[in-house]
Order: C-alpha cells, then structure tokens, then sequence
C-alpha cells in the first residue's frame, strides 16, 4: 500500500469515526434553528478576531475577550450548542492526534 492509499483510507475512517459523525449532526442541527446559528456565527467571529490578534502578537483586548466569553455562557446553556462545543473539541482532538503522529514519524527530518 502506498502512501496515498493509506492517507485516502485515513480519510475515510476519520469520516466514518464517532467523533466526526456527532459534529456532522449537531452542526445540521444547528442549521436549523436560524437565531441559534447567527449566535454561534457571532461567537465564531469573536473567537478568530481574539485567535487573530495573539497570532499576531497585538496585547490582548479584554472588552474583545469578554465579549466572547458573554456570548461563550450564554450559547453553552443551550442544549444544541452545548453539545456542538464538545462535539466540536472532540473532533478537533482527533485531528490533532493523528497530526501530532504523523508528525512524530517524520520528526527526524522536518525537525
């Protein structure tokens, strides 16, 4: 088996994995409630200006990361947005598992 084969069955297997599966269905599920899904947009934009920001170095903004955090505790009293967020954070450790090994095998010369 060669290395694309092996990266196209990885594939499939994180598509088929309980963690991706239970993202899938609870971001559709989102979807359907419109007003949910605006606030969720809203709190992802504040995320990625507050994730922007450290990036690039620039001092934290409290009002930028209270305002997150205001809209983080309203969202997680949710039951659909509560379950988002973990499915999301379950996901994303996942990928970083299978990241962190593929990156280990190839240490020896990319570090």
């Amino acid at each position: 088996m060669n290395v694309y084969d092996t990266a196209n069955k990885l594939a499939q297997e994180l598509k088929s994995s309980k963690e991706y599966l239970d993202y899938k269905k609870v971001k559709e599920e989102l979807k359907q409630n419109i007003d949910l899904k605006s606030k969720l947009d809203e709190f992802e934009k504040a995320r990625y200006e507050i994730q922007l920001d450290v990036m690039q170095g620039k001092e934290q903004d409290k009002e930028k990361t209270e305002n997150m955090q205001k809209i983080y505790m309203k969202l997680i009293q949710n039951d659909v947005t509560k379950r988002y967020f973990d499915a999301e954070l379950k996901f994303n450790v996942l990928l970083s598992d299978v990241n962190k090994i593929i990156g280990e095998a190839v240490q020896d010369v990319i570090g």
